[in-house]
């Protein structure tokens, strides 16, 4: 119980003067004025956890409560009839007529993803599924990769711009001709020749959504799963149209069909019949265009180089002599190169080297200059590169009789 105002202890003796109780009085108001203050400030503090507390036990109580709830199932809508809706459950494949209410009839049609509870009632339509790794394929930004920055290979640039970007910049020429324009290019040849390259060049030229890919990411243990990736590849370019899919090392996926019997072939298989499918079944693939690449040609199967699939074939080779030049240029640009560099002697001293084999060169050529502490880089560097990249390509036999 509190004190009352006659249990309270005065702050002078009884028989003080007037004023100096008044003094007193005044002290002890003053104390506990200051304490009443730091009181109310403790209270506000208290009132503030309180209020974080409640708020955490209120989320407690609604995760607790939806763990207790009965989970919900997927399944797929059939048909749409007076009495209701046909279901077919997925996993068990268990089909059912549920009635729907007026609010969910106009959001459901055939072929929707809903959830259902244990009485095969429909709660709620879902999203359109699309596999998430298929959804991180796609290419936010464009690639800095331009025309300029790809030499010795006008030709076959010009065959890809034709068959991919100029059907999406300008589809009326096609329109006026009365043709279809080529829906996909297979790009082969060896090893860094700049298959690659031509396809961020045609991603950073047009507006087109770009998807990219590797044949490899579609090979999967589990049964089905390398089928599924493709059908979702394939939805998420139809949301975004126009769209470019590009798949890099198309032979992991595209062999040609043997008479194994593994579970890993005949899954391989599997996915590739799916890719079949998508590019040339009976759904329309939509202004959708196709680049693939490949190192090993002669490893495809015969069923995806039939035009409707891929239109056009082009080989891309190494670069002659001209191009080489061109590729020694245009991986110098930024690069500060002493006046006896010859581009053409150097040309002629790289024979049968790649695209990729000449950008090597000039970065240890580059290297070169940074071991001597020069800025410059000159035609002995280049030279020693390419005496370098020789030595580098030959095997070790020390190491292999070892």
């Amino acid at each position: 119980m509190s004190d009352t105002v006659d249990d309270v202890e005065l702050p002078y003796e009884e028989g003080a003067p007037q004023q100096e109780k008044i003094e007193a009085l005044r002290e002890r108001l003053d104390v506990l004025e200051e304490q009443n203050e730091e009181m109310r400030d403790e209270l506000l503090d208290a009132n503030a956890e309180n209020n974080k507390y409640q708020q955490k036990l209120e989320r407690l109580t609604h995760e607790n409560k939806k763990l207790k709830q009965s989970p919900l199932f997927v399944a797929t809508v059939q048909e749409m009839n007076d009495r209701g809706a046909i279901i077919k459950q997925h996993g068990n494949n268990q089909e059912a007529l549920t009635e729907v209410t007026e609010e969910l009839r106009e959001d459901l049609e055939p072929g929707a993803r809903v959830a259902v509870n244990n009485s095969l009632s429909i709660v709620k339509r879902l999203d359109d599924e699309a596999d998430v790794r298929a959804q991180v394929m796609q290419v936010e930004e464009s690639p800095t990769v331009g025309y300029e920055d790809i030499g010795g290979l006008d030709d076959q640039l010009r065959e890809v711009r034709e068959t991919v970007e100029l059907p999406m910049e300008n589809p009326g020429l096609f329109d006026n001709v009365g043709i279809q324009p080529p829906s996909g290019v297979l790009l082969y040849g060896p090893p860094g020749t700049g298959k690659t390259m031509m396809a961020k060049a045609v991603a950073a030229q047009t507006d087109a959504t770009f998807i990219k890919m590797a044949g490899s990411e579609l090979v999967h243990k589990f049964i089905g799963e390398g089928a599924k990736l493709v059908r979702d590849l394939f939805q998420v370019a139809r949301e975004h149209e126009p769209a470019v899919v590009f798949i890099d090392e198309i032979d992991a996926i595209a062999s040609k069909r043997t008479d194994s019997k593994t579970s890993g072939d005949a899954e391989v298989q599997r996915t590739m019949m799916q890719l079949l499918s998508e590019m040339d079944g009976f759904d329309e693939r939509g202004d959708i265009r196709i680049i693939a690449a490949t190192n090993r040609f002669d490893m495809l199967d015969r069923a995806i180089l039939r035009p409707g699939r891929f239109d056009r074939l082009i080989e891309v080779p190494k670069p002659d002599e001209v191009g080489r030049a061109k590729i020694f240029r245009i991986h110098t640009r930024d690069m500060n190169v002493a006046d006896d560099v010859d581009f053409e002697v150097l040309a002629r001293e790289s024979e049968e080297l790649s695209g990729a084999d000449v950008k090597a060169v000039t970065t240890e050529a580059g290297m070169y200059a940074i071991r001597d502490d020069r800025t410059e880089v000159r035609m002995g560097d280049f030279r020693n590169a390419l005496e370098k990249l020789d030595h580098d390509d030959e095997p070790d036999v020390s190491r292999t009789f070892a």
